[in-house]
């Protein structure tokens, strides 16, 4: 499972968390209250990733949401970027 480490909501209320794991990148942010996360793949940057790769998703704003979008993710990259 694709896990963030000390990753906590204070961070994300103020800053956006970006990673990647096996081939996926992913995006976290808070926007309106929401919890919303993006996948896509790699190898580039958010910015320079073409909007029709990228997959979002959104949450409620609270710790069972940024876990929910933590098995979220894991179910994507199973889906689309496992062997």
């Amino acid at each position: 499972m694709i896990e963030a480490v000390g990753l906590s909501l204070p961070f994300l209320k103020k800053e956006v968390y970006t990673g990647s794991h096996h081939g996926m990148r992913y995006l976290l942010k808070s926007e309106d209250d929401k919890l919303k996360a993006c996948a896509y793949p790699e190898p580039f940057c958010f910015e320079k990733t073409p909007e029709e790769e990228k997959v979002w998703n959104e949450f409620e704003f609270s710790a069972d949401g940024l876990s929910e979008a933590f098995v979220w993710l894991t179910s994507i990259h199973e889906e689309s970027y496992s062997e």
